[in-house]
């Protein structure tokens, strides 16, 4: 029995094996009909049944993606090629592989590299199809340099490409002289003589963390966030370690606090994503390619910003692109819904341009902006400093009222408003004109912060010291960049000296052991300011000194007598 049944299991084995040879072919596809695959250049025949017409993009709602081709296509090898791109505002390298951008020099307040090969930049177009490894196309380029100027306002260049499976790409690029932008429009051809379809991704990656050996070449050059428009709202995180995304939206870009390279689709079809490679954060777009038939093309277009993060320049896009400067927003109570920032900041951005148009020095026209905003709030000051004066001078009675009524809160709480109204004194009139001031001036601190114009831009500059000079050989004499700290520290000690002057002019209006307290505030903030931007020490040192000087026309003229009572009625 036991023979019997081995013997049925041979048999069975070698019928299996005989079958699979005679009659099962390597590959369960059934080959396409004998049509030879068109060569590069040559038309595609058009397959019966095709859904559209060559040329016309297939319909929206056409199947999944089907697998590659059986047979790929033999193309020829495109020889590595580079085109430059120069303009007045930038200097671009393409190479042929995937298109990519391999140098992108920003001529913005000296020298810029938004491109650093092998870690910061752009992945060349990828082609992802399913059961294929992803692909970057080599394309040919047309023309080898594009020079623009004002004689040739704007530039094309054209890219030509296969992926070996019988999708042929064209792309045009649109550069312009007065612009960061660069325009893509794509076409994709199946020029094979099988249906088929993929996906199109256009990455830019930054290193999550920055190469400790490797200076940055300027402020800004590492991008640490991930801002995006998305259909949900905008979306501001630090770059992703772990996590992918794929969305709809207007556009998404790696950020840092001053420069910006985004992608905006200008298509429909696109998707944004975001994902970790390789210890790097990606961001860009995808497109799903309708299934093409023969013959069958698709089209899509795109915007690829790479430059600094100018609110008016942004805005002209009319997509959103400037919700990428984060003005923050001011605390207020949350039933008022916050207070948005950049209803208060823009407008001193606005002036602040436009000082810096009549005089050219952005120094001086911080200068001026900070004495036009204290010249405004001037009778709300003046109001702050007589309510605090009034109360300085009723504080002997209000301590007085403490001490004999330290253990009856309640009674205590009634005898000195009753002695506030005697007086006439509200105790809040001091604080109440400083709070309407405040997000004004915050505003204006949050302008000089995000303002990307005062990278590079000299104050007062001697040029460098000496390499022989002790503690300062080399460095600035002595504000050449507002957007960097002032490296000899004069202005941040000029700003702890002029805090410390304003704090003890300051009238006490409560415990004298807190204004000995408060008189440390100078230090700490002076050691907080000596490496912040000097523009930002430059509004604050002159605020202090426009705060002593009204300081002193207040204590000026007034009166030596204390403030007399509004009623003979003793508290």
């Amino acid at each position: 029995m036991e023979k019997r049944v081995i013997l049925a299991a041979m048999l069975m084995a070698g019928l299996l094996m005989v079958y699979q040879t005679l009659f099962l072919s390597p590959s369960q596809q059934t080959p396409p009909a004998k049509t030879e695959a068109p060569a590069p250049g040559s038309p595609a025949p058009a397959a019966p049944g095709a859904g559209a017409p060559k040329g016309q993009a297939a319909a929206p709602g056409a199947p999944a993606t089907p697998p590659p081709p059986a047979a790929p296509v033999a193309v020829p090898a495109v020889p590595e090629r580079a085109a430059s791109v120069l303009s007045p505002l930038y200097h671009a390298t393409v190479v042929s592989r995937g298109g990519e951008i391999r140098e992108w020099n920003l001529n913005y307040r000296g020298q810029k590299p938004m491109v650093v090969p092998g870690l910061l930049g752009p992945v060349g177009l990828t082609v992802e199809r399913a059961g294929a490894p992803a692909q970057v196309v080599p394309f040919t380029l047309s023309p080898d340099k594009i020079d623009l100027g004002p004689a040739a306002p704007d530039g094309e260049m054209k890219l030509t490409g296969e992926d070996g499976y019988g999708l042929r790409f064209a792309e045009t690029r649109r550069f312009r002289a007065d612009n960061y932008t660069v325009e893509q429009i794509f076409r994709v051809e199946n020029r094979h003589s099988v249906a088929q379809g993929a996906e199109l991704v256009l990455t830019w990656k930054a290193p999550v963390e920055w190469p400790k050996d490797r200076a940055e070449v300027f402020l800004g050059q590492h991008p640490i966030r991930v801002v995006g428009l998305l259909a949900e709202g905008l979306r501001r995180e630090d770059l992703p370690k772990e996590s992918r995304r794929v969305a709809d939206g207007s556009w998404i870009a790696l950020e840092s606090e001053w420069y910006l390279t985004a992608f905006i689709p200008k298509s429909p079809g696109w998707k944004l994503v975001e994902a970790p490679v390789n210890g790097a954060a990606t961001v860009g777009v995808r497109a799903t390619l309708p299934v093409l038939q023969p013959g069958q093309a698709w089209e899509g277009s795109l915007l690829l910003y790479v430059g600094p993060k100018e609110y008016d320049r942004l805005k002209a896009f009319g997509v959103g692109l400037e919700k990428s400067i984060y003005f923050g927003g001011f605390p207020v109570p949350q039933s008022y819904g916050g207070l948005p920032m950049e209803w208060v900041t823009v407008p001193l951005l606005w002036l602040l341009h436009a000082f810096y148009g009549w005089t050219g020095n952005y120094g001086v026209a911080i200068i001026l902006l900070t004495v036009i905003t204290k010249a405004v709030f001037f009778p709300l000051t003046v109001k702050s400093m007589r309510s605090m004066k009034a109360m300085q001078a009723i504080q002997p009675q209000v301590n007085q009222l403490r001490a004999k009524l330290k253990n009856d809160t309640a009674k205590l709480q009634q005898e000195t408003m009753a002695l506030y109204r005697q007086h006439g004194v509200n105790p809040l009139g001091g604080c109440l004109p400083m709070i309407v001031q405040i997000p004004v001036f915050y505003a204006l601190y949050v302008a000089l912060s995000v303002a990307v114009e005062i990278q590079n831009a000299p104050f007062i500059c001697f040029g460098r010291a000496p390499k022989w000079l002790p503690l300062l050989g080399g460095s600035d004499l002595w504000i050449c960049n507002l957007a960097d700290y002032d490296p000899t520290y004069i202005l941040p000690l000029l700003m702890g000296v002029s805090m410390f002057i304003q704090q003890k002019m300051t009238p006490v209006m409560g415990d004298p052991r807190q204004a000995k307290i408060m008189l440390m505030m100078p230090i700490v903030f002076t050691f907080m300011f000596l490496n912040l931007p000097s523009g930002l020490v430059l509004y604050w040192t002159l605020s202090n000194v426009l705060q002593i000087a009204q300081q002193y026309y207040m204590d000026r003229g007034a009166k030596p007598a204390k403030v007399p009572a509004r009623a003979t009625k003793k508290a």
